[in-house]
C-alpha cells in the first residue's frame, strides 16, 4: 500500500507553515525572546518531516523485504557509521541489498556519516529524538558583529571576531585605530558594523532556522528519488 498522498500531504503542509515559522522566528529575533507559539510549530515541523520519511520506509520495507519482522515499527534508517548502518539494514531492511540494490545504495547515500552535505541529517534526527517526550530543545540567541569597509570604488574588506589590528594598519589607504579596532573618521570609505543576530539549537551550532530549510529541501528530494523504486 502506498502511502505517497500521505507522504506528499506532510511535504506540503511543511511548504505552507514555513513562511509562517520565519515570520515567528524574525519576530523572536526583534523581541529577542523565543515565542512559544514558535516552538510548538518548530516541534510539529520537524515532527512531520520525521513523518513523511518514515513512512517511506514502510513502502520499501512492505516492497522489497518480504522477510522482515511483522509490526516492528519501522523507521527511515539514519545512523552514524557504515557498520551501524549495515546492522540497521539487516535488522529492519532485510534482504533490500540483494531485492533492490539501487534503493539500497540510496538509503547509505545520504548517511551522515558520509560527507559534510549530508550532516543535516543527523542533526535533524537529534532533533526529533530529543524532543519525541518533552519540549523543544531550547534554543540559544546569538550575536556576531562583523565590519566591513567600502570603497567608493566597489573595492570592499570584512572580518569578524578575533582579527585584531596593531598599530600602523591601514585598510584601503585608511589608518586603523588600534583602541577601536576601526578605520580612523574620515571620508574615503565607508565603515559599517553589521550585528548577525540567529537562533541555535541549544545542542546543534547551525542555525535553526537554516536547519527547517534545508530539512524540507531534502526529504522533498529523498522522497522524489525514492519514488522511482516504489
Amino acid at each position: 500500500m502506498s502511502r505517497q498522498k500521505n507522504i506528499g500531504a506532510q511535504i506540503n503542509r511543511e511548504k505552507e507553515i514555513l513562511p509562517k515559522i520565519e515570520k515567528e522566528y524574525n519576530n523572536s529575533l526583534h523581541t529577542k525572546n523565543i515565542d512559544e507559539d514558535l516552538k510548538l510549530d518548530i516541534q510539529t515541523f520537524c515532527g512531520h518531516l520525521r513523518s513523511a520519511l518514515d513512512y517511506l520506509a514502510n513502502d520499501i520495507v512492505e516492497k522489497y523485504c518480504p522477510n522482515a519482522k511483522k509490526g516492528d515499527r519501522l523507521y527511515f534508517p539514519i545512523t552514524d557509521s557504515g557498520a551501524s548502518f549495515k546492522q540497521r539494514m539487516i535488522d529492519s531492511y532485510p534482504n533490500l541489498q540483494t531485492n533492490c540494490p539501487d534503493l539500497y545504495l540510496l538509503l547509505e547515500s545520504v548517511q551522515p556519516y558520509l560527507k559534510s552535505e549530508n550532516k543535516w541529517l543527523g542533526q535533524f534526527n537529534k532533533i526529533n529524538n530529543e524532543n519525541k517526550h518533552s519540549d523543544l530543545v531550547e534554543q540559544v540567541r546569538t550575536e556576531t558583529k562583523r565590519v566591513s569597509v567600502t570603497s567608493p570604488n566597489g573595492g570592499s574588506v570584512s572580518w569578524g571576531p578575533g582579527v585584531t589590528f596593531g598599530a600602523g594598519v591601514q585598510i584601503m589607504g585608511v589608518p586603523v585605530d588600534p583602541r577601536t579596532q576601526l578605520p580612523v573618521p574620515n571620508n574615503i570609505v565607508k565603515t559599517e558594523i553589521i550585528t548577525w543576530v540567529d537562533f541555535k539549537f541549544d545542542s546543534i551550532d547551525v542555525s535553526a532556522l537554516w536547519l527547517l530549510k534545508e530539512s524540507l529541501k531534502q526529504v522533498s528530494l529523498i522522497n522524489s528519488q525514492i519514488i522511482n523504486f516504489l
